[in-house]
């Protein structure tokens, strides 16, 4: 399993547009077979401000979403209309 956290910053006055995206996104993802989470959060005291949690079952899993018809449309085509990623990191579990 791998996880990706990515920050995402809209411009001002961009937030409702994002956040509609971000829900279209996030049904969408759900429904990939190797997707585990996908959860957008917005920051408290920072509308623009959001943080997507995503767990894939492996990296073939996360190449197939950022393949996705939905991820090209929405991710990279709409969303930096409205504002930024500003950080993504990927993540692999610590062994218990």
């Amino acid at each position: 399993m791998i996880a990706l956290a990515v920050i995402w910053v809209t411009k001002l006055g961009h937030e409702a547009e994002a956040t509609k995206i971000f829900r279209i996104l996030t049904a969408e993802s759900r429904k990939e077979p190797g997707c585990l989470m996908y959860i957008v959060h917005r920051h408290r005291s920072e509308p623009g401000r959001f943080f997507i949690y995503e767990q894939y079952t492996d990296d073939a899993a996360l190449e197939v979403h950022r393949n996705s018809p939905h991820f090209l449309e929405y991710a990279r085509k709409q969303l930096p209309l409205h504002g930024e990623r500003m950080q993504g990191d990927l993540y692999d579990p610590v062994a218990v």
